[in-house]
């Protein structure tokens, strides 16, 4: 785990502030993917907590303020929460791991995954999961965003192209296998989306689910 974070803390901390010009805001997004974000909202109700977990430079939790939640954000790299605290002042951000999250028991509403555990390999997952289930309320809302598939990869080329020489692992999971971590935390499968690539290489898929008491 800390050789997996390390790898990841220090090439987000190269690029953190190349990611932030060249994504700052939800351009990359579908209107399907966003949905889901806003299908989480609407079964909150308003003014929800919601954890960011993995915010990076801070876009997507800007996306949830601006639709009414009461955001907080943590994420691995101190490069990409400077970005988030430069970009989005008015919004809390921390430096921290999924894996251990600094926050109470029930302390959320709701936590969302945008992309964050992508680079967690396997046996990190229970824990992720737990720590997800740990920090909301009971019956609280965990959502987590991936690409589909099987194989992991280094995805380090894009930013290699930018002139970092970094190398980053990124694994692909089915929407089955999130499921069951999930279920085997503690949390109940909501919904789940799948949909074609549109310009990524990958499948997408997006869970969402639900706490048990």
């Amino acid at each position: 785990m800390d050789a997996v974070n390390g790898q990841v803390r220090s090439t987000y901390d190269a690029v953190a502030a190349d990611y932030a010009r060249h994504f700052p805001g939800t351009g990359p997004e579908t209107a399907l993917d966003l949905a889901t974000i806003d299908h989480l909202l609407a079964l909150l109700g308003p003014a929800p907590r919601v954890l960011d977990a993995g915010c990076g430079t801070g876009r997507m939790g800007r996306y949830l303020a601006d639709r009414g939640a009461l955001v907080t954000g943590v994420d691995l790299s101190s490069g990409m929460v400077a970005m988030a605290r430069r970009d989005h002042p008015d919004i809390g951000w921390v430096v921290g791991t999924i894996t251990d999250l600094p926050y109470g028991d029930g302390a959320f509403d709701a936590a969302m995954y945008w992309y964050s555990t992508i680079h967690s390999p396997d046996d990190d997952l229970p824990r992720v999961a737990g720590e997800a289930r740990r920090v909301v309320r009971p019956d609280g809302l965990v959502l987590v965003a991936f690409q589909v598939g099987e194989a992991a990869r280094d995805v380090g080329e894009g930013y290699r192209a930018l002139g970092h020489d970094v190398r980053l692992t990124r694994f692909h999971r089915s929407l089955a296998q999130w499921s069951a971590v999930l279920e085997a935390a503690g949390l109940s499968e909501v919904a789940r989306v799948q949909r074609a690539p549109t310009g990524e290489k990958d499948p997408q898929g997006f869970l969402l689910a639900r706490r048990r008491v």
